[in-house]
């Protein structure tokens, strides 16, 4: 993995959390909003906005760099639209560049070819 794939992983990664929890937020706000005079929508859902838009570019990035199949890239998409997917997206994230890294110091030692 170069440098540039790694980083749109690492950017990607690092938007998805805050996202997720904007979400969850957004989502307890709306309900305050509903039962109570508290009304952080607006504010919330520009938080949100902002982030689920980088989010969706990091995602088309790290789609166009790591050369994911449709189906990868689609899964990536859809936890970003669901509450809690953002978590899940981090993990995954987390876990693939990890393998990235492991697998390019064995290249690099000569312990694989590739």
């Amino acid at each position: 993995m170069d440098i540039k794939t790694a980083s749109a992983l690492r950017r990607l990664r690092l938007v998805s959390t805050p996202e997720a929890v904007s979400f969850l937020l957004l989502l307890v706000c709306s309900v305050l909003k509903r039962t109570t005079d508290f009304n952080a929508v607006p504010v919330m859902g520009a938080v949100h906005g902002v982030l689920f838009v980088l989010y969706v570019i990091f995602w088309a990035d790290a789609w166009n760099r790591a050369k994911w199949s449709f189906g990868t890239a689609a899964l990536y998409f859809v936890l970003s639209v669901l509450p809690t997917g953002g978590f899940f997206a981090d993990r995954r994230l987390r876990r693939e560049s990890e393998a990235a890294v492991t697998a390019s110091r064995a290249r690099k030692e000569g312990v694989v070819s590739a």
